[in-house]
């Protein structure tokens, strides 16, 4: 006789006709979604994963920094939940699964369960995290890193997008300030299914990607400070060139990363230039570098080499330099038990497998400093997220969320 759950699958079809039917709260201009966090398509997304979620008959908690939390009692009322989720927010040009697939594969679990009539010991807890992207407000996974002690509420709420708008205010404004304690939560068990974003598993033709660590990252943000001037009249031994000063980090950059390989990334994503006028010298320049690796020594030496290196370049042209760190996690290390359930529900379903290393930065890690946690990961075509054009199967949404239901099972105890 199989193990109770043992032969569970979710409903591909609900599941992928969900992801779908979110995408068209915030649609992007070329197929892919702009539902950036605390907008007020966020808040409509919100609605909607609500109703949802009671429908399935789940009750829901919001905390103040509006983290979601969607529950489905246990029959042990001491029981510690598991909570599986991610995040609804999306970047300005993102795509239609980047953290919402994560989400609603939660959802599809408990509708699952809900339609077999199957009882846990453990509650489940189906999450959505606030402003895991950091698009708008940085830095990425705010929700989660308050929750997690990382950040102060005051700190996140004082965050400002590019129009000077706070996250407090704007949180506040669409009506997603909760009434629950930020962090009072605790966990048994934290499990987030995503894409990879990255190339890996599509070139290995794997199905599933077994999560078992996460890189490390700083964002260094860099104010050169220069001198605003005639591009055509001004002598070029006369110049204090910020723009120029710029182009010799980036390069410099990509040089220390590549000293580090492999298994370390760096490179430079935004870039404000002031007056930003073609034929004005910059008289300031606002860029964020964005280094990674999964080694603490490779990070640490990272980030200093970065910083030291800029310094001499400025001060060799006269600009002025300044360094803020606006995002950081230490590399992370996932739960080996929770890691080996989920390998092994891969072989009992019969997917392809393989352990990968999270290249991008999850709620999960900082929910692994709370409670056990780990990640699941599915294909994603070419590689390709934060873009319109991402893309995924049906089949590959479906072997994730088989794994995550499984593995979440064995984790919350099957009743009877």
């Amino acid at each position: 006789m199989p193990a109770p759950g043992e032969n569970l699958r979710i409903n591909p079809d609900r599941l992928w006709d969900s992801i779908h039917e979110m995408a068209e709260i915030g649609p992007g201009i070329a197929g892919g979604s702009n539902r950036q966090t605390v907008t007020d398509d966020d808040a409509k997304g919100r609605a909607l994963f609500q109703k949802w979620c009671e429908d399935a008959g789940m009750s829901m908690g919001v905390d103040t920094m509006g983290n979601m939390f969607m529950t489905r009692p246990g029959t042990d009322p001491d029981a510690l939940p598991v909570y599986v989720g991610s995040h609804l927010d999306t970047q300005p040009t993102g795509g239609r699964y980047d953290g919402v697939l994560g989400v609603l594969a939660g959802l599809e679990l408990v509708r699952t369960l809900n339609d077999l009539g199957i009882e846990t010991r453990h509650p489940i807890v189906v999450t959505n995290w606030t402003n895991e992207e950091g698009a708008r407000f940085a830095p990425a996974m705010l929700g989660s890193g308050v929750f997690a002690g990382m950040h102060t509420q005051d700190y996140a709420y004082a965050r400002t997008d590019p129009e000077g708008k706070a996250f407090g205010d704007e949180l506040k404004r669409i009506g997603w300030v909760g009434d629950e304690e930020v962090g009072a939560r605790k966990m048994h068990a934290y499990f987030e299914y995503h894409i990879e974003q990255g190339p890996i598993l599509e070139a290995e033709d794997k199905q599933i990607g077994v999560v078992t660590h996460g890189q490390g990252l700083w964002w260094l943000e860099f104010t050169l400070t220069g001198k605003e001037a005639h591009t055509g009249s001004t002598p070029m031994h006369m110049r204090v060139n910020a723009g120029l000063a710029m182009s010799r980090i980036v390069e410099m950059v990509q040089a220390v990363a590549m000293e580090e390989q492999p298994g370390a990334v760096g490179g430079v994503g935004q870039m404000f230039f002031s007056p930003n006028s073609r034929n004005v010298l910059p008289g300031k320049v606002v860029f964020t570098v964005d280094i990674r690796t999964p080694s603490q020594d490779k990070l640490d030496r990272m980030r200093a080499k970065i910083e030291a290196e800029a310094a001499t370049i400025c001060e060799a042209l006269g600009v002025g330099c300044a360094v803020e760190a606006v995002g950081h996690f230490d590399p992370v290390t996932f739960d080996p038990e929770l890691v080996g359930r989920v390998r092994q529900a891969a072989v009992d379903l019969g997917y392809s497998h393989m352990d990968i290393i999270s290249g991008a930065g999850h709620d999960a890690c900082w929910t692994a400093r709370l409670a056990p946690s780990t990640m699941i990961m599915c294909p994603c075509v070419d590689g390709l997220s934060h873009n319109e054009a991402e893309d995924i199967s049906k089949e590959w949404a479906t072997a994730g969320a088989d794994v995550l239901l499984r593995a979440v099972l064995e984790t919350a105890e099957i009743v009877g």
